[in-house]
């Protein structure tokens, strides 16, 4: 099998084999290739030490030397070029505590977490495939390297990285690798947040998030996001769901996935920056579908004919989803944005054009685009007939909010035709006052859209302004 790789990275091996060293591509890149997908960056494995890797080229950057990588620049772009290892024992299953080099290429293949990752290539000698790797691939399977526990004791995180693969890739799980996960999954917890993060955000991302559900069966969202199996261990005895909470929000990052559309598939973040805003808004909106009913478990209440209620969980769900998302240290944005949509996931929106102004103004016009989304993955995840009336509304609902936005209605203070400082013209002081006046005079515009004129809206502060005097 012949692998086209970049001309830089043949160039980085050529220039290594040349002067007597070996030098393949290693790891994700080779499998990517093999798959036909695109890979997100190339690694490179050498028997050259890192100093005789530093000697052979202009522009290098001592990335982790002292675990043998070294990042070799060519013109703007770099490659990580990492000398053949053996990892010392590992102290908090993660990092090992020191590393030897070596010159045997399978000493640092066997170290690595699945066979399907411990493949390397260079064009005079193929696909190196010491774990049958190309094997796994056809029987799409996820496999470990060796003894599956050790590879886990060695790095608890690779049970997350078995379950994003299988979902990125849609392999099963190898049996013994399996067992292995459910014995060590206990050493998830000494994982860190934003490594944890990450995996969950490629698993939610990937074409098979429902995977999810089968990390709940091997023990691992009880130790990441023990929230969720209480999700998965609630039903809803409703005429409007088929599915328990946990099923539910799968089926809804899945209808997302099918709304928004699927990020491509890339291994390493560098590659996302061409559509990092596609990719953003997709992480909080799965995050989002994941969490919005993660109340719901606290709010079950059953009434004397058997049926299930939830009264309150949107609200309880935006508590708890906070909390969820500042454990998994997500950036700000993504905090607030995921639970402001989860607080208003099934606010009542109606067609009447003034009580949707006001919606809008209320829940926030930088919104309501994704909240049209998520009401949509929300619908879709319901039984068909409730589904088939919410999506009857909804669509409504958005054909009047178009109306709307192209009728350019104000919906905010930004959109007045009068400013703070319009109204301080006229004799209003900067103070609560001023902001009081403002805010009746969006209430005002929000049912009188006509009413949008400057020279209307400064005669309206004026009798607002005198009324308040005489109070």
């Amino acid at each position: 099998m012949i692998i086209q790789m970049p001309e830089k990275v043949q160039e980085i091996i050529q220039t290594l084999v040349s002067h007597g060293f070996e030098a393949y591509a290693v790891g994700g890149c080779v499998r990517d290739s093999i798959l036909g997908r695109i890979p997100g960056d190339w690694d490179i494995t050498t028997s050259a030490k890192p100093e005789q890797v530093k000697s052979l080229f202009r522009r290098t950057i001592d990335t982790g030397i002292e675990h043998g990588t070294v990042t070799i620049m060519l013109d703007k772009e770099g490659f990580e070029v990492t000398t053949y290892r053996i990892d010392g024992e590992y102290e908090d299953n993660r990092h090992p505590k020191n590393v030897e080099f070596t010159s045997n290429l399978v000493e640092d293949l066997k170290r690595r977490d699945f066979t399907i990752n411990a493949m390397a290539y260079n064009e005079q000698d193929g696909i190196v495939d010491k774990f049958d790797g190309l094997g796994d691939i056809n029987r799409k399977v996820i496999r470990c390297v060796g003894d599956a526990e050790e590879r886990f004791d060695e790095d608890a995180l690779r049970i997350l990285r078995a379950i994003r693969f299988a979902a990125q890739l849609d392999f099963t799980i190898d049996a013994e690798t399996e067992t292995a996960i459910e014995k060590k999954v206990k050493f998830l917890s000494n994982i860190s947040a934003e490594r944890i993060r990450v995996e969950l955000e490629k698993l939610l991302l990937s074409k098979h998030p429902e995977k999810l559900i089968h990390a709940y069966r091997l023990g691992i969202t009880d130790i990441v996001i023990p929230e969720f199996d209480k999700m998965m261990a609630t039903p809803q005895n409703m005429s409007s769901h088929i599915y328990g909470v946990g099923e539910h929000c799968v089926v809804a990052i899945q209808a997302m996935q099918k709304l928004f559309g699927t990020v491509p598939y890339v291994e390493d973040a560098k590659e996302q920056q061409e559509f990092s805003l596609d990719h953003k808004l997709q992480t909080i909106l799965c995050f989002t579908m994941l969490l919005h009913d993660c109340g719901k478990p606290n709010k079950i209440t059953t009434d004397k004919n058997g049926a299930d209620h939830f009264y309150g969980h949107a609200e309880e769900s935006s508590i708890l989803a906070k909390k969820i998302l500042q454990r998994l240290k997500c950036d700000n944005y993504t905090i607030d944005t995921a639970i402001a949509l989860i607080k208003y996931h099934d606010y009542p929106l109606t067609a009447d054009k003034m009580k949707l102004r006001k919606a809008a103004n209320k829940i926030g016009v930088e919104l309501m685009e994704l909240l049209f989304l998520v009401k949509e993955a929300d619908s879709l995840a319901h039984a068909k007939t409730a589904c088939e009336s919410r999506l009857k509304e909804l669509y409504q609902v958005k054909e009047v909010y178009r109306e709307i936005c192209e009728a350019e209605d104000c919906l905010c203070l930004k959109d007045l035709a009068v400013t703070g400082k319009d109204l301080m013209e006229i004799g209003l002081e900067q103070g609560k006052m001023l902001g009081m006046v403002l805010n009746q005079l969006l209430h005002h515009v929000l049912e009188k859209p006509e009413d949008n004129k400057k020279e209307f809206l400064l005669e309206y502060a004026k009798l607002v302004l005198q009324q308040q005097k005489k109070d």
